[in-house]
């Protein structure tokens, strides 16, 4: 099937799952640009929906894929890239409802909201084995253009959900949480086994809110050398992943 107007209402569709957090959400899919991402999404068996080419791919493309031939300006419309690839699809998600709401061995990401440092964060738990990308407050959306690129594919590996301050208090009753602050309580991290448990990552600006401290066991803290600043979020979660994963890398 050809598709030459932006007007189609599959181009519409797509358009909208690049743009609209709320559209993405009632779709129950997301957009994603590029043959490396659509490479990722196959190898891991992602829940791809529909696929719009400009031409020829050299990919391997499973039976009952939808794929559709579309022109250079229809690209052009759906994607949210300035010099987009000949290609956007789009992928099914979950993991933001469901039974099992643990959080043991998450990262807590609270009101991150670039999402490149979501995207980031998101492909570091997965290098990292983090079972589960926790996201509270306003977090960017991981299913967002943006974090999509940032993660690198690893949005098709990796359990993510978002919870509320409330859905995490009940949890902590059966998982310490530990938040990362720069205050005079907080410990260094090395001195606590971190595996298995969660931890929580603020703002750069801001930090943690204190609701979210007030669900902690304890406040943990990154050694650096005096006079240093605060680190970007997406590297202290990164450092702090490490430490929650090196026992079992």
């Amino acid at each position: 099937m050809d598709i030459t107007s932006r007007k189609n209402e599959r181009a519409v569709h797509m358009k909208k799952l690049g743009t609209s957090k709320e559209y993405r959400r009632i779709s129950g899919e997301f957009l994603c640009d590029g043959t490396k991402l659509l490479e990722e999404a196959l190898g891991c068996g992602a829940d791809i929906r529909q696929i719009f080419v400009c031409d020829d791919i050299d990919v391997k493309l499973p039976d009952g894929v939808r794929v559709f031939s579309v022109t250079r300006e229809v690209i052009e419309a759906v994607s949210p890239l300035k010099t987009p690839q000949n290609v956007v699809f789009s992928v099914g998600f979950n993991g933001m409802e469901g039974e099992d709401s643990a959080i043991d061995g998450s990262i807590i990401l609270e009101n991150i909201q670039d999402p490149g440092n979501v995207g980031t964060i998101i492909r570091t738990a997965n290098a990292f084995g983090i079972r589960r990308v926790a996201l509270v407050g306003a977090c960017a959306d991981p299913w967002g253009p943006k974090a999509v690129r940032a993660s690198m594919g690893a949005i098709f590996r990796q359990d993510i959900r978002e919870y509320t301050v409330e859905e995490l208090s009940r949890e902590s009753a059966r998982t310490p949480v530990y938040g990362a602050a720069l205050s005079d309580k907080a410990r260094d991290m090395r001195e606590i086994d971190l595996a298995g448990c969660a931890v929580a990552v603020g703002s750069e600006g801001s930090g943690l809110t204190g609701e979210l401290l007030g669900i902690c066991s304890g406040e943990i803290i990154i050694p650096m050398r005096p006079g240093s600043e605060s680190l970007n979020a997406a590297t202290a979660a990164s450092i702090i992943m490490w430490e929650m994963a090196k026992g079992s890398l």
